[in-house]
């Protein structure tokens, strides 16, 4: 795998999520995120949500970033709150705006703010089917 690649991992079912992820994209994009390539959307049922949650809306996003993963998940915390995400919410539970860092231009991290690879990533389709679209060869 290419050392110096970011994959962000997109999600929602709250509100006008298509519209979100764009907003998003442009607040990446100002902070600095350089977005390479963006997968085709992929709509699934909500598993592990309260009842009768809505379908989910994923998407990965491939890019560069010259800071930090830390600065990363400060700029994409932000993004998620300024979507309409409390900072403090319930885990496993319908939201307007999810972000997470997959991958981060090889590095690796294990403390309570932040894990990378993220630990899940092999484990969920709705990571690894818009994945495959636009980073392959991470999947050998």
């Amino acid at each position: 795998m290419d050392e110096k690649i970011v994959i962000l991992s997109f999600g929602g079912n709250l509100g006008d999520v298509p519209r979100t992820f764009l907003n998003a994209l442009k607040g990446l994009e100002q902070a600095g995120f350089r977005i390479r390539k963006i997968s085709s959307a992929l709509r699934n049922p909500a598993v592990g949500c309260e009842p009768g949650a809505p379908d989910f809306w994923n998407w990965a996003v491939r890019g560069e970033w010259d800071g930090t993963p830390e600065e990363l998940l400060m700029v994409t915390q932000a993004l998620e709150v300024a979507a309409g995400r409390p900072h403090e919410h319930p885990h496993w539970h319908s939201r307007t705006l999810d972000i997470d860092i997959i991958f981060c231009n090889g590095e690796t991290r294990n403390t309570p703010e932040l894990t990378i690879p993220h630990p899940l990533w092999r484990t969920r389709n709705f990571v690894l089917i818009p994945l495959r679209e636009i980073a392959p060869e991470i999947l050998c």
